[in-house]
C-alpha cells in the first residue's frame, strides 16, 4: 500500500518536525486506475481489432523484443493537453507510446511502441516528448535505439504542436546518427511524417501485408493525379524492399520481425564509443575449406553463387543479410570471424554478372558508412565487370551515385580486408576496396583478373583490324590480367589459395584489431548525394 507522510507536532527534543507514515489508500487507487488505463490503451475492442488483422499490441511487440521481465516504462502517466475538437474528454494515460528500457541479449537498449489502439498511434506534442526522452536517455548512456512504429501519421486535432513534434523527432534523429545504432520497425500503416523518423534511422524492417509507408495515401493519390492504386503498391513490403529501398528486410508476422531485429541487435556495438560484442563459436570449424578451391567455375562466363562463398568463409549460420531484395547484384550484411562482428560487401554474380549500378552503389555505400561509423570491420568479396552501361543507369546519375560508394570506401577507417575472387575490371576494380583506396590486406585468388577491362574487349579495341583475335586475347591476359601483374606493383598483398581464405582473414583481423587511422579534421565531408 502506498504510504504518504503526515506531519505531527515537532518533538523538542529532537527539535525538528517529526513524520509517521499513514495510508492513503485513495490516492494509490487513482494511480492504480491510470495505470491500468495506460496498460489497456484504446480498450479491449480495440486491441481485438489489432489481433484481428495480425497484429499484436504495442505492449505484447515489447514483450516480445526484450529479454524478459527487463522492461521498465517510463511516463506511462503522461496525458496530451489538447482541449480542442472535445479532446479534453478523451485523454489516456500514455498517449498512444509506450516507451522505456531494457535488454535484448542482456545488453541495454532504449524502446518506443506506438500503439495503435489510442488515436491511432497518432503522434501529439506530448506523445513526442515521450519518445524524445527515451532518445536523450539512450545517446546520454550509449544504447541502441528501436522504434516500434504503428502510426497514422500526425494528431490533425493539435495542428502545428503535433508538426513540432515531428520535427523535434527528426532533428534528435539526425544527431543520433553516428553515435547509438537507430533501428525502425514498421508494423502498421505509417503516413505523412510518421515515415521520415524510419527513413532517417540506420535499418528499417517491415511486416508483409500489415505494414505500410507513403507520404500521402491512396485517397490523396487519387485526388491530386487520378491514379487508383491500392496501400500494398503504393507503400508495402514489396514496393520497399525490392524497388524504392526505403526498407531492409520484411517479414510475415510480427514476431518474426521482432525475432530477428534481437538478431541483428547482437551483432551491433551499443554506441560508437563501443566494439560489437565477441561471441563464442564452434572451433571445430576449420580454418581451411577445400570447396573454396573449385567454387570458381573454369569457364569466365559462367555464374556462381556468392552467398556459398561467404557461408564457407564466416562463422557457421553468422551472415545477417541486409536487403536481400533490393540490388541484388550486390550483397551486404552482417558475419562472424572468430566470433567477431564484421560488414560483409560482396558482388553477386548471379545477378548482372555482379557489375554495380545505381541501387548497388547505394546499397552498398550506405551500409559501408555504417560499419564504419560503429567501428564495424569490412570484408570485401570482389568479383565484377564494372559499372552497368546504357542510358537508364546514364540518365539516373550513375557516376553520381557511383561515386558515394567511392567516398564511402574512401572514406572509412575501420579496418578494410579484400579478396578478389574473379573480375576485377576497370573503375568497379577501384571502387571495391582497393589498395588505392586504403585497403588494409588486399589479396586475390589464383582465378582473379585484374585489368581495365576483359581480354575480349581490350584485344577488340586495341587489334581491331587484326587477325588472328584469340591468340592476341590470351597473350593479354598472360600479360595483364593475371593476378601477379597487380602484385608485382603492390596492389596486392599476396595472391593466396582459395581454401585458406578463412584462417587468413582471422588472422588478419586480429592483427588490425589495434589500427588507428584518422581523416582530416572538418565540419563533415560533401558527399555526392
Amino acid at each position: 500500500m502506498l504510504k504518504t507522510f503526515t506531519r505531527l507536532q515537532a518533538v523538542p527534543a529532537l527539535k525538528r518536525p517529526y513524520y509517521r507514515w499513514s495510508s492513503t489508500s485513495t490516492s494509490l487507487d487513482r494511480i492504480n486506475a491510470k495505470r491500468k488505463e495506460a496498460h489497456d490503451g484504446g480498450g479491449q475492442k480495440k486491441i481485438d481489432a489489432q489481433h484481428a488483422k495480425g497484429k499484436l499490441t504495442a505492449r505484447e511487440r515489447l514483450a516480445l523484443l526484450l529479454d524478459e521481465g527487463t522492461f521498465r516504462e517510463t511516463d506511462a502517466f503522461v496525458e496530451h493537453t489538447c482541449t480542442d475538437f472535445g479532446m479534453a474528454e478523451k485523454s489516456i494515460a500514455g498517449d498512444g507510446v509506450v516507451t522505456g528500457q531494457g535488454r535484448v541479449h542482456g545488453r541495454p537498449v532504449f524502446v518506443y511502441s506506438q500503439d495503435f489502439t489510442v488515436f491511432g498511434g497518432s503522434l501529439s506534442q506530448t506523445n513526442a516528448r515521450k519518445i524524445l526522452k527515451v532518445m536523450n536517455q539512450a545517446m546520454q548512456v550509449g544504447a541502441p535505439i528501436v522504434a516500434l512504429q504503428d502510426s497514422g501519421g500526425a494528431r490533425i486535432q493539435e495542428g502545428v504542436d503535433s508538426l513540432e513534434g515531428y520535427s523535434a523527432i527528426f532533428q534528435q534523429n539526425t544527431l543520433a546518427s553516428g553515435v547509438v545504432p537507430q533501428l525502425s520497425i514498421m508494423m502498421g500503416p505509417c503516413a505523412g511524417g510518421a515515415v521520415y523518423s524510419p527513413a532517417l534511422t540506420d535499418f528499417t524492417f517491415m511486416v508483409r501485408n500489415t505494414s505500410h509507408m507513403f507520404v500521402t495515401g491512396p485517397d490523396v493519390v487519387k485526388a491530386v493525379t487520378n491514379e487508383s492504386v491500392t496501400q500494398e503498391r503504393l507503400g508495402g513490403s514489396k514496393t520497399h524492399t525490392r524497388t524504392s529501398g526505403v526498407a531492409h528486410n520484411a517479414y510475415d508476422n510480427d514476431m518474426e520481425a521482432l525475432q530477428n531485429m534481437r538478431d541483428l541487435l547482437d551483432y551491433l556495438p551499443l554506441s560508437n564509443r563501443e566494439k560489437a560484442p565477441v561471441r563464442a563459436y564452434a572451433e571445430d570449424q576449420p580454418g581451411e575449406d577445400e570447396a573454396l578451391d573449385t567454387v570458381i567455375p573454369t569457364d569466365p562466363s559462367v555464374a556462381y553463387d556468392m552467398r556459398e562463398v561467404i557461408r564457407r568463409i564466416v562463422d557457421r549460420h553468422s551472415f545477417f543479410e541486409i536487403a536481400p531484395e533490393f540490388a541484388p547484384n550486390i550483397l551486404v550484411g552482417f558475419s562472424r570471424l572468430a566470433g567477431r562482428t564484421v560488414g560483409m560487401v560482396a558482388n553477386q554474380p548471379m545477378v548482372s554478372s555482379g557489375a554495380l549500378d545505381i541501387d548497388a552503389s547505394v546499397k552498398a555505400a550506405r551500409f559501408i558508412r555504417f560499419c564504419d561509423a560503429f567501428n564495424i570491420p569490412l570484408v570485401t568479396l570482389v568479383d565484377v565487370p564494372g559499372f552497368l552501361p546504357g542510358t537508364a543507369q546514364e540518365d539516373g546519375g550513375i557516376i553520381r551515385h557511383g561515386a558515394k560508394l567511392v567516398y564511402a570506401y574512401s572514406e572509412a577507417t575501420v579496418p578494410k580486408l579484400t579478396v578478389i575472387t574473379r573480375k576485377a575490371y576497370g573503375g568497379a576494380y577501384i571502387v571495391m576496396s582497393s589498395k588505392h583506396m586504403r585497403g588494409d590486406y588486399n589479396v586475390a585468388w589464383p582465378s582473379a583478373e585484374i585489368a581495365v577491362m576483359g581480354a575480349a574487349g581490350a584485344v577488340e579495341i586495341i587489334f581491331r583490324h587484326h587477325p588472328g583475335k584469340e591468340a592476341l586475347q590470351q597473350e593479354y591476359k598472360d600479360k595483364f590480367t593475371t593476378p601477379l601483374a597487380a602484385a608485382r606493383r603492390g596492389y596486392l598483398d599476396d595472391i593466396i589459395e582459395p581454401r585458406t581464405t578463412r584462417s587468413r582473414l582471422i588472422e588478419q583481423l586480429a592483427l588490425l584489431e589495434t589500427k588507428q587511422q584518422q581523416n582530416p579534421w572538418k565540419k563533415h565531408g560533401c558527399m555526392p548525394l
